[in-house]
């Protein structure tokens, strides 16, 4: 068989999974940021730990997971998911001049601070749900290895498990030999959100990175995001998820001027009211409903994402 002549299209390495807990004791009131991190790195100079067994420019990937804990110990910003993860990207950026980029996502998962006689207490916490808080960073050296940097940074919200027992409807949808789904005025509705924002951040040189990003209230905006998407859910009387998807994500764009795209997926959590009618002629569909069957599979899935018009821009 003839050799086919083939190349390292692209290539990034780090470590995944790092699990950390920073916690913050600068009062009596104890904070903890509980965190997953993955660092990736890439650049041309690691092609020949591909194509030649070559690790000479190989940061090992058990020094990587160990940056994550150094800096997390003198970081002022480990509460503020963006800016840490813009810190230890623009480390490795800084520390090995060959790596051309580094891409770092965390995820922050939720404790909540126990109640104990009637009082959130000072250093006691239980795990709030599956819900996560999620921050994706890809920064990259200027060409030539100049002192520029360019950014693509979101942010997130996932699992955020949601349900309303009435303010939804579906109706005027397509009918034909297929379909054995009635309308209905009035249903449960319910989801796990997955929210997504994007970043609109200039080009930058390297040394006013971290100052530029700490202009954008990223903790603010993450919980204006939640409460949009709460609140949205909440009070909208909804023809479809698709119509309420797209109030959530307009909210949000017109809310923050940083914000250039905001994408949601939602899967419908389906909740069947159970005929009861083989039992005594029991009422339990439509207006009777209040006995009803989750059913996780399969589920419908709307996603969508929401762009600033070039206008906005201006």
């Amino acid at each position: 068989m003839a050799t086919v002549n083939v190349y390292l299209d692209k290539q990034e390495y780090g470590k995944d999974k790092v699990r950390l807990l920073k916690v913050h004791k600068d009062t009596n009131v104890h904070r903890v940021d509980d965190l997953t991190i993955r660092c990736l790195l890439s650049g041309s100079s690691f092609t020949t730990s591909y194509t030649e067994a070559s690790n000479k420019a190989v940061v090992a990937t058990d020094s990587i997971k160990n940056t994550c804990y150094v800096l997390a110990k003198s970081s002022k910003v480990v509460d503020t998911l963006e800016l840490f993860a813009a810190e230890l990207a623009n480390h490795f950026l800084d520390t090995y001049r060959w790596v051309e980029g580094a891409h770092v996502t965390i995820h922050r998962h939720r404790w909540a601070r126990m109640i104990i006689d009637g009082k959130e207490h000072n250093h006691s916490f239980w795990r709030d749900g599956d819900e996560t808080r999620q921050t994706d960073i890809f920064i990259k050296r200027g060409p030539n290895c100049k002192g520029r940097r360019t950014v693509e940074l979101k942010s997130s919200i996932a699992d955020l498990l949601v349900l309303k027992t009435t303010g939804s409807s579906f109706e005027d949808f397509v009918r034909d030999e297929y379909t054995t789904l009635p309308e209905t005025k009035d249903r449960i509705l319910s989801t796990c959100v997955d929210a997504t924002w994007e970043f609109n951040v200039p080009a930058v040189d390297s040394a006013k990175l971290l100052p530029t990003l700490a202009q954008i209230p990223f903790n603010t905006i993450y919980d204006s995001v939640r409460d949009v998407t709460c609140d949205t859910f909440a009070k909208d009387e909804s023809a479809s998820v698709q119509a309420t998807l797209y109030k959530m994500a307009t909210r949000s764009i017109n809310n923050w001027k940083w914000l250039e795209r905001v994408s949601y997926a939602l899967p419908n959590k389906h909740f069947f009211a159970v005929d009861l009618k083989y039992f005594r002629g029991t009422k339990n569909l439509q207006e009777h409903a209040d006995v009803y069957q989750p059913v996780a599979d399969p589920s419908g899935l709307i996603s969508a994402t929401v762009a600033r018009s070039l206008t906005a821009r201006l």
